[in-house]
């Protein structure tokens, strides 16, 4: 049996707070492994060894400087007396990762996964694996993540560990959600749900398709999401688990949000939910987790009063979730991207032109710092329409569609390069180049046939139609 170190009352092994005094529960290593939330980046619903699930006066006590101090003591005595020091190694790792000194906390792992090789312990290998797999994640190196997440989850299929699987299936799914292969990240997340159905574990049935609600939003399977979410709550509401009733509340209003203008107000009564929830159990959290649980609310709530034109309120939600980001990322966050985005959307709909650019570059930036090709096109192509639209300045215009229509095309997104061409028709019209606009329109109407889309198809034919009508004698043979 174990026992809360605050109130001293039984606790559940999977517990991440008491369910007596509501204190998070400190927890070492001790053969678990850490499993995330995806698109949140942390899960409530199971221990782990991050600074998220400790209060914030725990990560700054003397007590972890105590007994890394002791580590280091026993370390050394170890190596005197040539004894393994997998375990020593890993729990220091682990006292390095409540400080966030991931670089520490990275090197130790690695010592302490040189020492279980050296010994063939199987199943500490696929743990310090998957605890490597969590810190390339954090610090952005997807591909060392995933190399490590698939190298542990080849060690326990060896070793039959269906529980432990389940949860690395979950890190892989979280990974490529992160690089936007919904494909992958999917097909991970329902073979991890498909083993908990096997094996009958209902708390890991409930996290896995938490996380598959993800998918399932940009997949638009909104049915299932409902049903997934439904069930969730009422597990959660049960088990008075307040992170997880915060977290489904939070899904909730996305998921309405998704579902559009006639559920926005719904989006906004659950994402307000969320946010008074969370309000109440502040003084019984780290600041790390208060702001890690309201970043995502105070994102939509700002996006629903863009829509409804309440500018001041969009704003003060907007800069309240980039600064709920900053708290908790220990640098630049793949969030803070998002944030940045809807915040030059937000300058963009007021007028404000040059701080929108501002905005839409600091949000590229972010972007590019995460490999995320899709996403710095789709920068340099809103920044692209306000030099056009706004500013009137067509060179600078020209210049972010031909870097923008360069990732595009290389990537096979038909729909937004047609986008492009078709604008840069437009431009060199009214530039008089008309071969350069003859050919972005003749390449616009190849990419509508190619994507069926009849609709835009006809209307770059009809430009096309016209030019050659109206300027027969400025093309060349």
């Amino acid at each position: 049996m174990k026992y809360c170190p605050f109130c001293k009352k039984p606790i559940e092994q999977y517990w991440t707070y008491c369910r007596n005094c509501n204190k998070p529960l400190i927890t070492n290593l001790d053969n678990e492994l850490n499993i995330r939330d995806s698109h949140d980046e942390a899960s409530f619903y199971t221990n782990n060894f991050e600074e998220d699930y400790y209060d914030i006066n725990i990560l700054d006590d003397e007590v972890v400087e105590r007994e890394l101090s002791e580590l280091e003591d026993q370390l050394a005595e170890s190596e005197r007396l040539g004894k393994n020091m997998g375990d020593l190694l890993l729990k220091k790792a682990s006292l390095f990762y409540k400080k966030r000194d991931f670089s520490n906390a990275l090197k130790n792992l690695e010592l302490a996964l040189e020492n279980f090789l050296d010994e063939k312990e199987l199943l500490n290998i696929a743990i310090c694996h998957n605890e490597l797999g969590l810190i390339h994640e954090e610090t952005g190196f997807f591909d060392q993540a995933i190399y490590h997440f698939d190298r542990a989850l080849i060690i326990l299929e060896d070793l039959e560990d269906n529980k432990k699987k389940i949860q690395v299936l979950n890190n892989l799914g979280n990974v490529y959600y992160l690089i936007n292969d919904l494909k992958n990240s999917y097909k991970y997340y329902q073979k991890a749900l498909n083993l908990t159905e096997k094996e009958n574990l209902e708390l890991d049935a409930i996290k896995t398709s938490s996380n598959l609600v993800e998918i399932l939003m940009s997949l638009k399977d909104y049915d299932r999401v409902t049903k997934i979410l439904k069930n969730n709550l009422e597990f959660f509401t049960k088990a008075n688990d307040v992170y997880g009733v915060i977290q489904t509340r939070i899904k909730y209003g996305k998921l309405y949000y998704y579902l559009g203008d006639e559920y926005y107000d719904q989006s906004y009564q659950s994402f307000t939910n969320a946010l008074e929830l969370v309000d109440t159990i502040k003084n019984e959290i780290s600041i790390f987790i208060k702001k890690k649980l309201e970043w995502e609310s105070f994102l939509y709530l700002g996006k629903l009063n863009l829509l409804w034109d309440n500018d001041s309120e969009a704003e003060h939600c907007l800069l309240n979730s980039l600064e709920a980001i900053r708290t908790f990322g220990i640098r630049e966050n793949i969030k803070e991207g998002m944030v940045l985005e809807t915040i030059a959307k937000f300058y963009s709909l007021k007028g404000e032109d040059i701080k929108a650019i501002d905005y839409y570059n600091y949000s590229k930036e972010i972007y590019q710092k995460f490999g995320d090709k899709l996403k710095i096109a789709e920068m340099k192509y809103e920044i692209a329409k306000i030099f056009q639209n706004y500013i009137q300045n067509e060179q600078k215009a020209i210049q972010y569609y031909e870097e923008a229509l360069e990732i595009l095309e290389s990537l096979n997104n038909l729909e937004k390069a047609a986008e492009i061409r078709n604008n840069l028709g437009d431009i060199y019209i009214s530039k008089e180049l008309f071969d350069l606009a003859l050919t972005n329109f003749m390449i616009a109407k190849k990419f509508y046939v190619e994507l069926e889309d009849e609709y835009n198809k006809n209307l770059v034919l009809g430009k096309i139609n016209s030019l050659k009508e109206t300027e027969p004698n400025n093309f060349s043979p």
